[in-house]
């Protein structure tokens, strides 16, 4: 019986060893899976080890490729994997093999040589003569790439001419209107500083160490280039929760990231974008964190000189400022839609980009968009989408950036206010009329055309009194972008008064930061009582940017009327300001900005101090020089304020407001003759404000020259007839010279304009009465 056991076992051996492995694995997996569900539930009853509570750190990308290694693969080589690199045989694009070019804006030539693998540049210094400097780093690759020398005090500075990588050739970036090496946009100065101007949106985790004591820098970052962590987040915790096997990962938020980036809104996803990809001035260091965008920076609004009155982008503002405006934003679409977030290429070529969500059968022919696809035997573009929808201007002299408002074409705008247009943007139909592009638009769509808010913003920017009802109306309606609310809420501030308050009031409790922010620093003069009642409460807001403005725009109100309960919070949001502006005290508007609440708080000695040092760093920073000026004025000093003054009326004649403010200088000097004529000079530009009209007719009368004096008084009046001052002053001139016949009809014409005046039924009354008592003999 032993026997025929051995046999047995010998017998069962040699069957398993028959069973081949594969065999031997499908019945494991079966059983485990079998037994997942009950391990699942079982699992629960254990406890998992928690990721332990350290400071969370940032570990850099290769650390990401690990696990993630097709979207690791994708991001190599991308325009943010070589946003910046150390300058090398490898990265660098440039001839530097003892070329020359000579700088058709300037006539300085420039030499670019190697030695001893180091690369150099004969060029312009900061002291206007021809020397030396090493380039030590790379700046992006294409359509452009620029190049970087390191400076005294921890700079690194921007050089002014850069490698065309589409036509292999060097060439010089704008601007081009620099006054000489002591201009702030000269390649040396702080126009073209790495730390301050650039830094943040090309590498990751960049901390830029101003120290405003010793005007320099100790910049620092974690990565050289635009890696994962930029928009993920500092990834230690995420790491550690990766390293371990999957039954002992605990459940944590988000798998440990600090940035959700998945499935997110497309408001949740252009927060991650938009601090680098809009213009803005930056509150603090980008911590790569999930928040609002007001916590970290503060975005442009569709402001004169950055973008047309219509919204379409004129100068460079990086995107967001013109997608946010658009349909598309409005409909959630998102940034990841159309590109890839690792490799940033458009997910598809021409018109199938956008036909993943637009009807090919209703957009993709003739009859919408009227462009052959072949002309005159040749391939023609005129039929993609974005040929109508984004049209482009160039930056950087070579780099073409289309506009993101996705908007519908509207060659009437470009007859009314001056905007550009598809139609006739880069050369499409350059060599035809606006008359001509309206009347085919007309053909093919109609001659129907909708109310755009680009017609009340321009109103507004030109000061149109009519605008004021429409820019009320525009900043309250929820319909139209935020962008655009806000920008009518700013320039609503150019007209005061009970109803433009309601909408500030309302505008407060608004659920999109910006407007809360906006409408804090348009309410800078009101009384203080009504200050503290409505911006007060902002002192408590979730948002970093509200919170510091709201502390900013208390800072005049004297501290005994704070209520005692707020003043822990005032104290910390004008810390938080501080610290913010300081952040940036290295930019002219941001030392300006001190100045200003030093001048608030009462400290005259420090406001001169920050306003003189904004002007050092920026000689044409003008309101610097004319807040200077007005603490000149304060404090008895006029001849200084003169100065300032001048030297800025002289640098842009059409600024008139400051032309206004030099005329009432002069006028308070009691050099009345050149009071006027800066007066008149500023009515002229500011036609529709009846003041600076009104002073040059006082200017003239002190001048004895009544009959220009009359005329502006007329003028005044003509703008704000139900102006009393403006009227007693007309009818006393009137009267001083018994021209009891004029001062009767100016009575009569304004009593037609406004009916009821006071004092004009009061001087008829008079004339009457003088008229029908008895001469005296």
């Amino acid at each position: 019986m032993a026997s025929t056991a051995h046999q047995k076992r010998d017998s069962d051996k040699s069957a398993v060893n028959r069973m081949g492995y594969w065999e031997l694995a499908a019945l494991v997996a079966v059983i485990i899976i079998l037994l997942s569900p009950f391990l699942y539930f079982k699992r629960g009853s254990y406890r998992v080890a928690p990721i332990p509570e350290t400071a969370i750190h940032f570990v850099g990308s290769k650390k990401c490729a690990s696990c993630h290694q097709v979207y690791f693969e994708k991001w190599q080589d991308s325009h943010h994997d070589l946003a910046m690199d150390r300058a090398t045989e490898e990265t660098v694009l440039g001839n530097f093999n003892n070329s020359s070019y000579k700088d058709p804006h300037n006539q300085v030539t420039s030499r670019f040589f190697k030695k001893d693998k180091r690369f150099f540049v004969d060029t312009e210094g900061p002291d206007g003569t021809i020397a030396t400097f090493e380039i030590t780093h790379t700046f992006g690759v294409f359509p452009l790439q620029q190049y970087l020398v390191p400076f005294s005090g921890g700079r690194l500075q921007c050089l002014n001419i850069a490698w065309d990588s589409r036509d292999n050739k060097w060439y010089r970036l704008p601007p081009y209107e620099v006054e000489g090496p002591d201009d702030w946009l000269h390649w040396t100065k702080g126009a073209q500083t790495w730390n301050g101007m650039c830094a943040e949106c090309h590498s990751t985790n960049v901390v830029k160490n101003y120290d405003i004591e010793s005007d320099s820098y100790n910049t620092t970052w974690f990565e050289i280039d635009v890696g994962c962590e930029s928009c993920h987040g500092p990834g230690s915790k995420h790491m550690t929760w990766g390293e371990r096997p999957a039954m002992a990962r605990p459940e944590i938020a988000n798998y440990g990231l600090e940035v959700v980036t998945g499935k997110v809104s497309n408001r949740q996803q252009i927060a991650i974008c938009a601090p680098c990809h809009s213009r803005r001035f930056q509150l603090n260091d980008n911590l790569h964190r999930s928040g609002d965008i007001l916590d970290t920076m503060v975005p442009s609004l569709l402001e004169p000189g950055l973008y047309y009155p219509d919204g379409q982008i004129y100068e460079e503002v990086y995107v967001y400022g013109s997608f946010v405006q658009s349909k598309m934003y409005h409909h959630d679409v998102r940034c990841s839609d159309c590109h890839d977030v690792h490799s940033l290429q458009l997910h598809k070529e021409g018109n199938d980009l956008c036909l993943q969500c637009h009807r090919a059968a209703e957009y993709d022919r003739y009859e919408h968009h009227f462009h052959k696809r072949e002309f005159e035997g040749k391939p023609s573009d005129g039929h993609l989408c974005v040929k109508c929808h984004m049209p482009g201007r160039y930056y950087m002299g070579v780099d073409y950036r289309p506009d993101h408002s996705l908007r519908i074409p509207r060659p009437d705008l470009s007859l009314t206010l001056e905007t550009p247009n598809s139609c006739s943007a880069n050369e499409c139909h350059a060599d035809k009329s606006l008359q001509w592009v309206n009347e085919k638009y007309s053909q093919w769509y109609g001659k129907t055309r909708k109310p755009h808010y680009g017609e009340v913003l321009a109103e507004a920017r030109k000061g149109v009194p009519e605008a004021a009802d429409k820019l009320r109306t525009l900043a309250q309606d929820t319909l139209m972008p935020v962008i655009v609310r806000a920008t009518a809420l700013s320039l609503l501030r150019d007209y005061p008064g009970e109803a433009s308050l309601g909408v500030y009031t309302a505008a407060l409790e608004d659920q999109d930061s910006l407007i809360r922010y906006t409408a804090i620093r348009s309410l800078e003069h009101l009384d203080n009582q009504t200050k503290l009642k409505l911006i007060a409460p902002k002192l408590y807001d979730q948002v970093k940017g509200i919170r510091l403005e709201a502390a900013s725009a208390l800072a005049s109100v004297p501290k005994e009327q704070i209520k005692i309960d707020d003043r822990q919070a005032f104290a910390e949001g004008l810390d938080e300001y501080k610290k913010a502006m300081l952040y940036n005290s290295d930019f002219a508007p941001q030392r300006y900005n001190l100045g200003n609440l030093a001048a608030s708080l009462g400290d005259t000695s420090e406001a001169v101090s920050h306003y003189t040092e904004a002007i050092r760093i920026d000689e044409q920073f003008f309101p610097a020089k004319v807040n200077l000026a007005m603490l000149h004025n304060r404090n008895g000093n006029n001849k200084e304020a003169e100065i300032l003054l001048r030297e800025v009326v002289e640098r842009d004649p059409q600024l008139y407001e400051v032309a206004y403010s030099l005329g009432l200088l002069l006028a308070e000097m009691e050099e009345f003759e050149d009071a006027a004529t800066m007066l008149g000079n500023a009515a002229d530009g500011m036609a529709a404000y009846s003041r600076p009209r009104y002073n040059q007719a006082l200017a003239l009368l002190k001048l004895e020259r009544y009959q220009e004096g009359e005329k502006a008084l007329l003028q005044a009046l003509q703008l704000e007839p139900e102006n009393r001052e403006y009227f007693s002053t007309l009818a006393n001139l009137y009267l001083s010279f018994r021209m009891t016949g004029r001062a009767s009809q100016l009575a009569t014409d304004i009593l037609q304009s406004v009916p009821g005046h006071p004092d004009a039924l009061e001087l008829l009354r008079v004339l009457e009465e003088t008229q029908a008592a008895p001469k005296k003999q």
